[in-house]
């Protein structure tokens, strides 16, 4: 059941609004049941009953057993409006906080953990265009292109998921990226024209970033380092690595320093064989006025 911003009434619709966490999550299980614990201690010391509560919030009495016995995930509507009926003064508003951690899978909040802690991204991507360059459109796009198909919550989820990674952007101080990218992932219109002509222009834009350092690795190059698959290699202040390629060591997280050097040599020559920063913004320009 969600409100209609229109007339203020709870719509009967399928129970939907939230999230689940992994059940293989632990952690994200443990948190979720004691911040649904919470929720639950305040609404009884306010002397509210669930179906009371939920009528209040706009949410259906369903949803507020689930949130409070720690099986969904609530949005950040569900916290906001508990916190006016509660009159928590921001204490239940606040817990979106928590609640936001624990949104994404564990995987994916692995990764973004690692991308936040690294000084140095070294990246290459052959099939699309890198998760940390995309624009919500492209990302969107993309998933809606995933068979089985997502359901169109499970869309959402995972653009904000991948949105999510756009903080390592946004840290002081900066990291070093380097991004590398095969001239057809910027060429093929995933998502169409409009899309990829948003896409682009977030590349011109991000590629103006001092920390940044965008290469195109065009089609008409003879030999190509990176044909086993993408790269990803990052480092972070303590002087420790880890990287991964599908195309080696069975695509698992490296690093051992024999392991790392492989990687890093890779990336290297891929760098080597693209063109260069101010080539790729030339490029990526031609290629814009090509859309």
């Amino acid at each position: 059941m969600t409100v209609d911003d229109e007339t203020g009434q709870v719509n009967d619709e399928a129970d939907e609004p939230g999230w689940e966490v992994d059940p293989d999550d632990a952690w994200g299980l443990a948190v979720l049941e004691a911040l649904g614990r919470q929720l639950r201690m305040q609404r009884e010391q306010a002397g509210i009953k669930a179906a009371t509560f939920g009528r209040a919030i706009g949410y259906g009495e369903a949803m507020v057993y689930k949130v409070e016995g720690g099986r969904r995930i609530p949005k950040q509507a569900y916290l906001l409006n508990s916190d006016k009926v509660l009159k928590a003064n921001g204490v239940v508003a606040a817990m979106w906080e928590d609640f936001s951690k624990i949104r994404y899978p564990k995987t994916i909040r692995r990764l973004t953990e690692l991308e936040a802690r690294a000084v140095e991204l070294q990246l290459y991507d052959p099939l699309t265009v890198h998760g940390l360059l995309q624009t919500p459109e492209y990302a969107r796009a993309l998933f809606q292109m995933r068979r089985p198909a997502y359901s169109a919550e499970q869309v959402e989820d995972a653009v904000a998921a991948r949105m999510a990674r756009r903080a390592a952007f946004e840290r002081s101080p900066a990291p070093e990226l380097s991004f590398v990218q095969d001239e057809w992932t910027l060429r093929r219109c995933l998502g169409g024209k409009l899309v990829l002509r948003r896409q682009l222009e977030h590349l011109l834009v991000v590629g103006q970033m001092s920390n940044v350092e965008i290469q195109i690795m065009p089609m008409d190059r003879e030999e190509h380092a990176g044909v086993d698959g993408g790269i990803e290699v990052l480092k972070f202040s303590d002087g420790t690595a880890t990287g991964r390629s599908p195309g080696i060591f069975n695509g698992r997280p490296v690093s051992e320093p024999k392991q790392l050097r492989i990687l890093e040599l890779r990336f290297g020559i891929v760098r080597a064989q693209a063109l260069t920063p101010r080539e790729s913004t030339g490029h990526i320009e031609q290629l814009l006025g090509e859309t």
